[in-house]
């Protein structure tokens, strides 16, 4: 669980004596971070695939969306470190694209969890060509 809020080391009553009071602690999962790059990445114009595993291959033709797939994330001391995977279209600008998914994974991560991360890695693992061709 990735933790969001820590908990003050010091007493109950010192945080009331400040005015602050303590509701707990709030744990992220790291599928939610996952959704959330996934979703960031998709929304960049250029990215045409998310590289995923045969099981997301597999739950995709059952119907299912799989938000998450081509994202990898580690969560450590260091900090958070993204790692995403995906395809280019066909006559897209790569660095420009790569640079677009950077900006826009890490906005929308920040937004929805405070945490700013160290690192995110675009990886382009292919091209894709349209796929309207003409047929005689």
């Amino acid at each position: 669980m990735i933790r969001m809020a820590e908990q003050p080391n010091s007493s109950h009553e010192a945080a009331a004596a400040a005015g602050k009071e303590m509701y707990g602690k709030v744990e992220l999962a790291p599928e939610v971070l996952e959704v959330i790059v996934g979703i960031a990445t998709a929304e960049v114009e250029g990215v045409a695939d998310m590289r995923g595993s045969f099981a997301t291959g597999v739950a995709e033709k059952l119907g299912r969306k799989v938000h998450g797939k081509g994202v990898k994330i580690d969560y450590n001391d260091d900090g958070l470190f993204i790692d995403v995977y995906c395809s280019v279209g066909y006559g897209r600008s790569v660095p420009s694209v790569a640079r677009e998914i950077q900006k826009n994974v890490r906005q929308s991560v920040f937004n929805m969890t405070a945490i700013e991360p160290e690192e995110v890695n675009v990886h382009i693992t292919g091209i894709q060509f349209d796929q309207t061709e003409e047929r005689a």
